[in-house]
């Protein structure tokens, strides 16, 4: 499908796309974990104008703003896309709530990491159950935690490729990209919200600091990650022969 790019950077879009692309040629089911970010909406909408046969899903911990909502209902009126929410385990979460309080991931990284677990880390490992590759919005730039992000990985701890077309990428690409595509974003993004997660969790930062450093900012900058992307998990895919089919 003939696509129109963004005239100063289609390169670094047709790479992108030509990951997705590759991703589907490659594996039988290819899902996309979409948090409504800046950077997932870019891949949310390259998945929509090419038409791919990913599958789009979010994790709806019960814990997210008001505007991430909002986002996904504008999202599914502008794009006609399911969007499959999964949620939590609702004993589970009830349990670690009855334990320990509805915020005791300000308690201590091991509270905070088990939350995680719980209502995102779990639902996750669900939602990836059958599928032969996920797609994700990661990029190197994002946080130390993610500087050594490939394109092509492969998954170790679900058993399945793990697509980052947008490694590579600045985060001004990200936000010339969305303006030049009048792409919908979160509206905490124009609070000073760069990276939005649970509610509780994340804060708006200063102009030029870290863009995730309000994510967990209670936390060394070496430990915030929720357990979706936490590494090392992945190596990278070398050869299509790595690939599970």
């Amino acid at each position: 499908m003939s696509i129109a790019f963004a005239s100063d950077f289609p390169q670094l879009e047709r790479a992108a796309l030509d990951a997705l692309e590759r991703a589907c040629e490659w594996h039988s089911r290819v899902v996309f974990a979409s948090s409504f970010g800046a950077e997932d909406m870019v891949v949310l909408d390259l998945i929509a104008l090419a038409r791919l046969p990913i599958a789009t899903f979010t994790l709806d911990t019960g814990r997210l703003p008001q505007e991430t909502h909002d986002l996904i209902d504008t999202v599914r009126r502008r794009y006609a896309l399911p969007i499959e929410v999964i949620v939590p385990n609702a004993a589970d979460v009830e349990a670690f709530v009855r334990a320990h309080g509805p915020n005791a991931f300000y308690d201590g990284k091991d509270l905070r990491v088990e939350c995680c677990r719980i209502r995102k880390a779990a639902p996750l490992a669900r939602a990836l159950a059958g599928a032969g590759a996920w797609v994700t919005g990661l990029r190197r730039e994002q946080s130390v935690t993610r500087a050594e992000v490939e394109v092509d990985e492969r998954d170790a701890l679900h058993g399945l490729a793990k697509i980052n077309p947008l490694a590579h990428w600045s985060g001004d690409d990200v936000w010339r990209y969305l303006r030049a595509h009048d792409v919908p974003v979160n509206a905490l993004h124009a609070r000073g919200y760069p990276s939005v997660g649970c509610a509780p969790c994340t804060r708006a930062v200063a102009p030029g600091d870290d863009p995730r450093s309000g994510r967990w900012w209670w936390e060394s900058a070496e430990s915030r990650e929720c357990g979706l992307h936490r590494r090392p998990i992945a190596v990278k895919v070398a050869a299509r022969a790595e690939v599970t089919p």
